[in-house]
């Protein structure tokens, strides 16, 4: 038996902060308005000040459910992928598998994964599912990344949203299926995205609501989220074609085999300075970052479903994942749909 993507849905929160409300809040940023274009968004969504990560993932799974008919009774295993969790224990997929009333022979788990966590996710459904004798996997991948940037924070602000996808991976008799995977950490440079206080390491003090100015020119504390994105932007330039060379590899098949490349939907200017450096052709990448912003894990899973809807991923279609960032961490695979 292989393990495959059965369906997908996802779930984006009401409120919408558009690139004319990002304007009027930072106005000294339209100076930058070309370069800020660049990235390809243009409006994100915002989740509610009482909401969490947890709550939207439950309506991402909800929609999945009743868009394609799929009862909670035949979930086995549930993953939650996110970095927003709603106690330090109990686990927040234990909160999750609550709300959807799954059976009790249900397992659960949270894996504390950003930007990379579809393929670790898919990596995990996989071996429940191939080596264990799981028949269907839900995974949940779900951010809420915006209560966690700093108001003043012109680049987080602009760049993420906030957005939760529902996968259902199943076991399958058929050509279709996942690939190997190929993973990586460049640990040294964990810290280019980081919230540096509030977990066991370092503890909140007062000292970590003192805002500073990082050299990138952004607002943030050590309370909030710091990302060096020029960092992030090299890393993701020099790792993403090596990470799909290896993975393309480990497959025994070449560039030329693959219909569409999905990447992490981290900016567009990153994804087609990495497309022209691999000589892709445009027509075999798909983005969709535009009216959702970089929503972190949930990024892959939405750009597949607006991939299929729109016809560009449908059946036979031989499709790369590839994800990078938080960590920094990578990950990659090849789906046969």
């Amino acid at each position: 038996m292989k393990a495959s993507i059965k369906a997908i849905s996802y779930y984006l929160p009401e409120k919408i902060f558009s690139n004319d409300d990002y304007f009027q809040f930072f106005p000294e940023a339209f100076i930058n308005k070309e370069n800020l274009l660049k990235i390809g968004v243009n409006r994100r969504h915002i989740i509610d000040p009482n909401e969490t990560a947890s709550d939207i993932g439950v309506k991402a799974a909800h929609s999945l459910f009743v868009e394609h008919d799929i009862s909670p009774e035949e979930i086995d295993f549930l993953i939650f992928c996110s970095l927003e969790f709603d106690y330090i224990f109990p686990g927040t997929s234990v909160m999750i598998h609550k709300q959807l009333d799954l059976s009790t022979s249900c397992g659960t788990l949270d894996m504390a994964v950003g930007c990379s966590g579809y393929p670790y996710a898919l990596s995990y459904a996989k071996g429940l599912i191939e080596s264990s004798g799981f028949k269907n996997v839900l995974l949940i991948n779900s951010s809420s990344l915006s209560k966690l940037i700093h108001p003043k924070d012109k680049a987080s602000r602009y760049l993420f949203g906030d957005a939760a996808a529902a996968t259902l991976l199943s076991s399958s008799e058929g050509n279709n299926g996942i690939g190997d995977f190929v993973f990586g950490t460049e640990s040294k440079k964990f810290d280019q995205i980081i919230i540096n206080d509030g977990a066991a390491r370092n503890p909140f003090t007062d000292k970590s609501f003192i805002d500073f100015t990082d050299d990138n020119g952004n607002i943030t504390n050590n309370a909030h989220v710091y990302m060096n994105g020029y960092s992030v932007f090299n890393f993701g330039l020099n790792i993403v074609p090596q990470m799909i060379n290896n993975l393309l590899q480990k497959n025994g098949i070449v560039k030329e085999d693959i219909d569409i490349f999905v990447f992490h939907q981290a900016n567009l200017f990153l994804i087609e300075t990495i497309r022209k450096k691999m000589q892709i052709p445009e027509e075999n990448v798909f983005n969709f970052i535009e009216n959702v912003g970089n929503t972190v894990s949930a990024s892959i899973p939405i750009a597949i479903y607006e991939a299929q809807k729109s016809g560009k991923i449908k059946t036979g279609s031989k499709v790369v994942l590839a994800a990078f960032g938080v960590g920094l961490s990578w990950g990659a695979t090849i789906i046969d749909f």
